[in-house]
C-alpha cells in the first residue's frame, strides 16, 4: 500500500491504517534550514519579520520578491525534511516601518508620537521591540489598562464591519490548488486564547483586575475566527492550526477555573464552527497543560494538539490514554536536537516513531522551533532515522 502524504494525513486524522507514520516538523529557524539546503532558506520567526521590514522599506518588488521566496523556500525545506503536512507561512510582520535605523533597526509608528523600535539579533534571530515610547513601565496600572480598553474598544468598532472577502483567502486557495492534490496544507489561524508572550501581558493583569476586559477581548478573537471559517473552507482548507502559549514547564498562566469560565467557551465556539465546515481544528502550546487538559483537549472537542512538550510532562503515551479521539503532533524535542547527542536524537526520534505505529492518530515532528546553533550532524540524524524507521 503507497499513500500520498496527503492521503496519509487524512488517513491518521481518522485513525486508519497508514503505510509510514507522518511526518510535521512545528517550525524551522533560518540557520537550521541552510544547513538542510546549503544557502540562505526563507522561513523562520523574527529573521522573516526583519526580512520583511527590509522589503517593504525597498518597495512593493522587493516585498513581492519576499513573498515569493518564503513560500517555495518552505516547500523546499518541507520536501527535503520528508514532511507530509506543509507549513508555508512562518512569521509575519506586514506592516511598512516609518524609519531604517541602521541595518537591523527600524522604527514603527509616529517618530513624534507613539512609536516602537525593534532590533535583529542575527545570532537568535530575534526582532524583538527594544524601545517603545511612551514606555508602559512608566504608566501606572490604571493607566494601562485604561489604554487597553481604549484599544479594544477600537478592535470592537473594527469588527462591527468586518466582513471577510474571499480576495482575503486567495494566496491561500492558490496554494490548495497547486500543492494540495499531493499534500496536507497548513493554515496558521483561528487562535483564541491569552498566553505569555509580552504582547498578552496586559491581558493577563485584565484577567485578574478588568475580567470584563478580557472576556471582551476572547470574544473578539473567537468573532474573528469564526467569521472567516467559511472562506477558509471555500479555500479548500481542511486542518486549521491554531494556539496561543498558554503554559511554561509549571503549567498553564491562568488558574483551571478562569480557563474553562473564560476561555473554553470560546474554543469551543470556534471549533463547532469549523466542524459545519468540515475542518479540523488543532490547537497548539508549548509547557505543561495537564492541569487544563481535560478541558482543552476533551471539553473543547479540538481535534489535535501540536508543540507536545515532553520537556513539560506532555507524552504521547500519557496522552493517548487519557485522549484515545486526539490528533497528536509531535514530542521530538528542539532541546533534544541543540543540547544532546546524536544518539539522544535517534533514540528519542525512535521512541516517538514506534508509538505512533503503536497508537495511530500520530504525526511525529519536531514539536518547536529547531532553533540557531543546532548542531548541523543533529538535523542530520533527525531526518535519517525518520527516513529509516518510518514505515509501518
Amino acid at each position: 500500500m503507497s499513500m500520498t502524504s496527503k492521503e496519509r494525513v487524512l488517513a491518521t486524522f481518522e485513525f486508519e491504517l497508514v503505510d509510514m507514520v507522518p511526518i510535521h516538523h512545528i517550525g524551522f529557524s533560518g540557520d537550521a534550514a541552510s544547513k538542510i539546503l546549503r544557502r540562505e532558506v526563507y522561513v523562520g520567526g523574527g529573521i522573516q519579520q526583519w526580512r520583511e521590514a527590509k522589503a517593504l522599506w525597498e518597495g512593493e518588488e522587493a516585498h513581492r520578491e519576499f513573498l515569493r521566496k518564503s513560500i517555495e523556500d518552505a516547500f523546499e525545506l518541507a520536501k527535503a525534511t520528508d514532511q507530509d503536512t506543509i507549513r508555508f507561512h512562518y512569521w509575519r510582520l506586514p506592516i511598512k516601518p516609518k524609519m531604517k535605523i541602521d541595518e537591523y533597526t527600524f522604527l514603527y509608528g509616529d517618530p513624534k508620537g507613539e512609536y516602537v523600535i525593534r532590533r535583529y539579533n542575527p545570532s537568535s534571530e530575534l526582532f524583538n521591540i527594544i524601545k517603545e515610547h511612551p514606555p508602559k513601565e512608566k504608566m501606572s496600572l490604571s493607566v494601562r489598562l485604561r489604554r487597553a480598553e481604549e484599544h479594544l474598544t477600537k478592535m470592537e468598532e473594527w469588527l462591527e464591519s468586518y466582513h471577510p472577502r474571499a480576495e482575503e483567502f486567495q494566496e491561500i486557495r492558490s496554494l490548495t490548488e497547486k500543492y494540495g492534490g499531493e499534500y496536507a496544507i497548513r493554515v496558521n489561524g483561528g487562535s483564541v486564547g491569552i498566553g505569555l508572550s509580552t504582547e498578552d501581558l496586559i491581558w493577563l493583569i485584565a484577567v485578574k483586575h478588568r475580567p470584563d476586559l478580557a472576556a471582551r477581548y476572547l470574544d473578539v478573537q473567537a468573532e474573528v475566527a469564526v467569521r472567516q471559517i467559511k472562506y477558509l473552507a471555500d479555500a479548500e482548507v481542511k486542518l486549521l492550526f491554531s494556539g496561543v502559549d498558554i503554559a511554561d514547564n509549571k503549567g498553564p498562566c491562568l488558574p483551571p477555573k478562569i480557563f474553562r469560565e473564560l476561555v473554553l467557551p470560546r474554543i469551543r465556539r470556534v471549533t463547532e464552527e469549523c466542524h459545519k465546515y468540515g475542518i479540523y481544528y488543532l490547537y497548539g502550546s508549548d509547557g505543561n497543560l495537564w492541569p487544563v487538559a481535560d478541558d482543552l483537549f476533551g471539553k473543547s472537542g479540538v481535534d489535535g494538539y501540536f508543540e507536545i512538550d515532553k520537556r513539560a510532562g506532555m507524552n504521547l503515551r500519557k496522552l493517548r490514554e487519557r485522549f484515545p479521539n486526539l490528533i497528536l503532533i509531535g514530542n521530538i524535542s528542539s532541546h533534544t536536537l541543540y543540547c544532546e547527542s546524536r544518539e539522544d536524537v535517534e533514540a528519542e526520534v525512535r521512541s516517538c516513531l514506534e508509538e505512533a505505529k503503536r497508537s495511530r492518530g500520530i504525526i511525529v515532528g519536531v514539536s518547536n522551533y529547531i532553533v540557531p546553533g543546532t548542531p548541523k550532524e543533529n538535523i542530520d540524524t533527525l531526518i535519517k532515522t525518520i527516513r529509516k524507521h518510518r514505515k509501518i
